[in-house]
């Protein structure tokens, strides 16, 4: 749940509610890519002495290490990290971006090679939602594909396009995971990622699209 406190132009004051604990609003996201801050601060100074309110998580490189079922195992990435207010986990889309040279975008999903071993990984909506819900995160975002700006008007069009199919079939997937027993968190919210590229029209009409849904954000 969302309350908005107080606005001041275009900025907002507000109040976050997770399963994990309150976020207040706006806020710095900590960024754990592989379930650590590096610099070898630990989860406890996080909390205690940086007051850090949510941290984020990167999905294609917990499922490469230590894997996302190793992960669930261990009880998910709270029990994992010893941390336990909110993580955010991103989708994996963003390596569709910056693995550009290991990687082939098709209807179905992304085909990679891992920047680790070259292994062959196929990553699509629903597998980046299986991974997200094996690691338990309180947010899980939605595979899409990140373009490289600027990238021609037609290519950024088609790529949201195809960005607001896989959106449906993470919801989905997600509802799914969501209603079976021994899910690691049940009440994993799901959000949208809005794209165009450097096209203000077409950011904008994305977003719209994405509004539609009724996803938790």
């Amino acid at each position: 749940m969302f309350t908005l406190l107080r606005t001041e132009g275009h900025a907002r004051r507000g109040i976050f509610e997770t399963v994990h604990g309150t976020i207040q609003t706006p806020f710095f996201m900590n960024v754990g890519t592989a379930a650590a801050i590096k610099g070898g601060i630990s989860s406890i100074d996080l909390a205690n002495e940086l007051k850090c309110q949510v941290e984020l998580c990167n999905t294609y490189h917990l499922h490469l290490r230590p894997g996302d079922k190793i992960v669930r195992q261990m009880g998910g990435l709270h029990q994992f990290m010893n941390w336990h207010k909110p993580i955010l986990t991103d989708s994996g889309g963003f390596q569709v971006f910056s693995l550009a040279k290991l990687r082939r975008i098709r209807e179905e999903g992304v085909y990679f090679q891992s920047h680790i071993d070259g292994k062959a990984i196929f990553m699509g909506p629903e597998e980046s939602m299986q991974i997200q819900s094996n690691l338990g995160s309180t947010i899980a975002m939605a595979f899409d594909e990140c373009v490289e700006n600027p990238a021609p008007l037609d290519y950024v069009k088609n790529s949201c396009a195809r960005t607001t199919r896989w959106l449906i079939r993470c919801q989905k997937e997600m509802q799914r995971l969501n209603s079976l027993e021994g899910t690691i968190n049940p009440h994993q919210m799901l959000f949208g990622i809005n794209q165009g590229g450097t096209y203000d029209a077409i950011r904008v009409s994305h977003m719209q699209e994405i509004a539609q849904l009724g996803l938790d954000g």
